[in-house]
């Protein structure tokens, strides 16, 4: 395995990796190819950093982050491909950015509450549950919400 900061030339593998991880979580983000990469180019032009991390050449996982307002990490994307899993490569991708990059910072990071496997993995490296982020579709009228 190697990582490495990634830049504006990664920008096209790491939108690639973003459309997956929409997929596999089931997130309801509308946005897809051309779009991913855009965002993605704003985001590393901004505040946010990427690491890619790969195998043998391949790309195998990404994470996208920045400094949050208490001098922590925001962890808002991380990534390992469907061919990488299961492996321990996440694990030690998180290890190895902490080491590299994070130091003693605290992580933050949010994960879809039907993302089970993910919840998972978070807590299996030590996280803990903090908040609960609450949100009201669009569709739904208040007078018709169940009590």
């Amino acid at each position: 395995m190697r990582i490495r900061l990634a830049g504006p030339e990664d920008v096209p593998v790491l939108a690639a990796m973003n459309e997956q991880l929409i997929e596999d979580q089931r997130h309801d983000n509308p946005m897809r190819g051309r779009q991913l990469a855009d965002r993605m180019s704003d985001w590393l032009a901004g505040e946010y950093t990427a690491a890619l991390g790969t195998v043998d050449h391949v790309p195998a996982f990404y994470a996208l982050w920045r400094p949050d307002e208490s001098g922590g990490i925001h962890l808002r994307q991380f990534f390992v491909a469907r061919d990488f899993r299961r492996r321990g490569l996440g694990r030690a991708a998180i290890k190895t950015l902490r080491e590299e990059y994070w130091q003693t910072r605290r992580v933050a990071l949010d994960v879809l509450i039907h993302n089970e496997r993910g919840i998972g993995f978070w807590r299996s490296l030590g996280f803990e549950d903090y908040a609960i982020a609450m949100r009201l579709p669009s569709t739904t009228l208040l007078d018709a919400a169940p009590h």
